[in-house]
């Protein structure tokens, strides 16, 4: 976690806890195995050979996952990052598990992690995921999402905190909805700092029973069955008032993203 008053989630859907990485969510439930098999968890091996998780994303193409910029990490000697696809718990051994490593990211090249701005990066994949019925794409929305109305049910999913371990062995789920955008700018919300702009989407529970948390930053913010957006950033987890605040797919991320992957690995390389 980011030392800041305003911290990135590692998605945890939990409540009355403060942002660290975490496990089953408070306020949600665990979802039934493989019913999200666009889930990814994001995880680093050290020196010792064992991998640790730190972000969650979203299959968008066979070796492409999507994810927040703030979940890329440094590779130093004998350290490897990897994408675990078609796992519902994290320690079991099951065999639709499929580990593949992560040769490349690309965060978006205006990000700035002090206000958080354009959270959103690329993960390019030693080899193509094995589609099948554990793991599948996640669909991009179609030109982009422009807003969502305030009140809107969605779902968010992750590995993420519980109030007895750091992580959740299994992908839990929790139901939040969108907070306007200008109540979430509002002096007893955000009040500006950060500031909450048309490329953001506030998404809680008013009641403060429900958000999402450090654990799994990066992963997908489902709304009306559509990807809409990508788990940022808080302040806390489960404050009503400090709802979490989510990087929304616009049409100039979809363009973003459509640029990178259509165009041949080399070329990447030399833009980014």
């Amino acid at each position: 976690m980011i030392p800041s008053v305003y911290n990135p989630l590692v998605l945890s859907v939990i409540f009355l806890a403060p942002a660290y990485p975490g496990a089953k969510i408070i306020g949600g439930h665990e979802v039934k195995p493989h019913s999200r098999p666009y889930m990814v968890s994001l995880q680093r091996r050290n020196g010792s050979r064992m991998y640790a998780p730190y972000c969650g994303g979203a299959l968008i193409r066979p070796n492409w996952v999507l994810t927040a910029a703030h979940c890329e990490k440094p590779i130093a000697s004998g350290q490897f990052l990897r994408a675990v696809l078609g796992g519902h718990s994290l320690s079991q051994n099951q065999k639709s598990k499929q580990r593949l490593r992560i040769i490349k990211q690309i965060p978006i090249t205006k990000f700035n992690n002090r206000t958080m701005k354009n959270d959103i990066m690329l993960l390019q994949l030693e080899t193509n995921a094995k589609i099948n019925q554990y793991v599948k794409v996640l669909n991009l929305p179609k030109g982009g999402i422009t807003d969502m109305k305030s009140g809107t049910t969605c779902t968010v999913a992750g590995w993420r905190k519980t109030k007895t371990s750091r992580y959740s062995d299994t992908l839990q789920e929790v139901e939040v909805e969108v907070i306007g955008r200008r109540k979430c700018n509002s002096k007893n919300y955000y009040n500006h700092r950060p500031e909450i702009t048309q490329d953001m989407i506030c998404v809680g529970d008013r009641k403060g029973r429900a958000d999402s948390c450090q654990g799994d930053s990066g992963g997908p913010l489902i709304c009306r069955k559509k990807y809409t957006g990508i788990v940022s950033f808080g302040r806390g987890c489960a404050n009503a008032k400090k709802p979490g605040v989510y990087t929304l797919l616009t049409k100039k991320y979809i363009d973003w993203i459509q640029s990178i992957i259509d165009l041949p690995l080399k070329n990447a390389e030399e833009l980014y």
